[in-house]
C-alpha cells in the first residue's frame, strides 16, 4: 500500500511547562542567554522582546501555516512575556505551553493563533472565552472583535488576568470568575465561542449561547484523548468539524462532575502506539498530538502491524515529533517498562548536540508542575528497525505524564513502531 504524507501542528492548551518541544532534551533553552529575567527590562529588554516575538510569529505561526493577516498581526502585536509568570519570561516565545499557577497554563501560541484563525473573527464580533487563564488568549482577541467576555473557574487567575488585560489597555475585555459550562446568558447570544479546557461532551448552555451562524471552537474528549472541533450553528444545529487531536486541561466544576470515563493512573497505557488506527477526517493519528514533520507509512517494512510512523527533517533546529498524555499515580506505580520499534536513516544532531533525537517521558505533580524526566536517546546514525525496551522509574509524586517521541531540531529520518507500556512494579499502599 502506498505511504500518506500527513503533517500537523496542533497542540493543546497547557500540557506543562515542557511539553511542546522542552520535552526531549531542552533544545529551547539554547541561545537564551541575555534574556530579560524578574526584575530586568527596559528598553534593550523591550526591543530583545519585540525581536523574539518576531521571530516566534515567523517560525511558528506563519511557518506553523497560519494565513489570515490580522491574525498574524495580532500574534505579532500583542506581549505574551507580559502574560506569564517572571520566572518564565525567557521562554515567552517559545511554541510551548508554560505554568501559570493554580495547576493551570498558558497554551503555545500556535494552539492560540490556530483557534483563533478558525473561529474568523471579525470586528463587529462578540466573543465568549471559556478559560481565561492568564488572558493571553483574550488579549489576541480583543484586537479583532467588538468586545470578548472571558470565563475563569479559579479566581485569583481571574482577578490576575483582569488586572494584566486593564494594565495592558485592553478595554473591551470583560473577566469574570465563574463555572465557564454555564457560560455567559446575560450576555448572549455571541458571534464566536473559543473553549480552551476540555470537557468530555459539549455543554448544552454554550451550545444554547451561541449565536446562529456562530462558530464554536472547542477539544471534547476523554482527559488524554480529545479532539479539537470547529462547530458551526445551521437552523439550530451544530455541525462539526473535527479539527485535531489535543490534549487541553480538562473543564472543572459541573463538566467535571458529569465526567463518564475515567483514566486508571495505576495501570498506564498508551493508545495507537502501532499506529494502525486512523480517522479519515483528522490528519494526524488518533491517541497522538502536536505531531510535526511526520508520515504515517503503511506497507510490507512495518515491523508489527501494517503501519508505522516516521519523522523526517532536514531543517536544523525545526521540531518533528509526536506526543501523547497518560495518567500515572506514583504512589502506586514505582516503574513502568516502555517497548519499541526504531529505525534510523543519516539521523544527526541539529545546530547543537542538545537538538538531538529520541524518546522522552516527563512526569507531573497534581499541579501539572514536573517532577521527573526521563530520556532515551541521543538516537543517531543510519541503523535497521530494532527493538528496545527500557525500565523507567516512576517518581512517587507523579500524577500524569507526557510521552514525546521523535527530534527536536535533529536532522535525518526516525521511525517509531509498536510502542508499549506497561507497569511492572507496583507500591503497596
Amino acid at each position: 500500500m502506498p505511504s500518506y504524507i500527513r503533517r500537523c501542528a496542533i497542540p493543546q492548551k497547557a500540557i506543562n511547562p515542557r511539553i511542546t518541544a522542552l520535552a526531549i532534551v531542552c533544545f529551547f533553552l539554547i541561545g537564551l542567554e541575555g534574556i530579560p529575567v524578574a526584575g530586568q527590562g527596559g528598553p534593550r529588554g523591550a526591543l530583545l522582546f519585540d525581536r523574539l516575538r518576531q521571530e516566534m510569529v515567523k517560525r511558528d505561526i506563519i511557518g506553523g501555516g497560519i494565513t489570515n493577516p490580522r491574525v498574524i498581526e495580532a500574534m505579532l502585536r500583542v506581549p505574551r512575556h507580559e502574560f506569564v509568570p517572571p520566572d518564565q519570561r525567557r521562554l515567552a516565545y517559545m511554541d510551548m505551553a508554560l505554568p501559570i499557577g493554580y495547576g493551570q497554563t498558558i497554551s503555545p501560541p500556535y494552539v492560540v493563533a490556530f483557534m483563533t484563525e478558525k473561529i474568523d473573527p471579525q470586528p463587529t464580533d462578540r466573543v465568549l472565552e471559556i478559560g481565561t487563564g492568564s488572558g493571553y488568549q483574550a488579549a489576541i482577541l480583543s484586537g479583532l472583535v467588538k468586545e470578548v467576555y472571558t470565563i475563569e473557574i479559579v479566581e485569583p487567575l481571574a482577578q490576575r488576568a483582569a488586572a494584566t488585560l486593564r494594565r495592558l489597555g485592553y478595554s473591551n475585555v470583560f473577566v469574570k470568575a465563574g463555572d465557564g459550562y454555564l457560560g455567559w446568558p446575560e450576555h448572549a447570544p455571541f458571534d464566536k465561542i473559543i473553549v480552551t479546557c476540555s470537557p468530555e461532551n459539549i455543554p448544552q448552555p454554550l451550545v444554547e449561547q451561541l449565536k446562529e451562524g456562530g462558530k464554536m471552537v472547542i477539544p471534547v474528549g476523554e482527559r488524554y484523548q480529545q479532539i479539537l472541533y470547529l462547530l458551526r450553528k445551521e437552523n439550530g444545529t451544530l455541525v462539526k468539524e473535527a479539527l485535531q487531536p489535543t490534549l487541553f486541561v480538562p473543564m472543572t466544576g459541573q463538566a467535571e462532575a458529569q465526567r463518564q470515563v475515567h483514566p486508571d493512573p495505576a495501570n498506564p497505557r498508551l493508545v495507537n502506539g502501532d499506529f494502525e488506527e486512523e480517522l479519515d477526517e483528522l490528519d494526524s493519528p488518533p491517541g497522538w498530538y502536536y505531531c510535526k514533520e511526520f508520515e504515517v507509512r503503511r506497507g510490507a517494512d512495518a515491523p508489527s502491524g501494517a503501519a508505522y510512523i516516521a519523522f523526517r527533517n532536514q531543517e536544523p533546529g525545526r521540531p518533528a515529533r509526536a506526543l501523547q498524555g497518560f495518567a500515572v499515580d506514583g504512589r502506586e506505580v514505582r516503574e513502568l517498562v516502555l517497548s519499541f520499534w526504531v529505525r534510523g536513516e543519516n539521523v544527526r544532531p541539529g545546530r547543537s548536540l542538545q537538538e538531538s533525537a529520541g524518546v522522552v517521558i516527563t512526569f507531573f505533580g497534581e499541579n501539572r508542575a514536573p517532577v521527573g524526566e526521563k530520556s532515551i536517546g541521543p538516537l543517531l546514525g543510519t541503523f535497521g528497525w530494532r527493538k528496545e525496551s527500557h525500565r523507567i522509574p516512576v517518581p512517587v509524586e507523579a500524577r500524569e505524564a507526557i510521552l514525546a517521541i521523535g527530534m527536536t531540531g535533529a536532522v535525518g529520518m526516525l521511525a517509531f513502531d509498536a510502542l508499549e507500556l506497561q507497569p511492572v512494579v507496583t507500591r503497596q499502599r
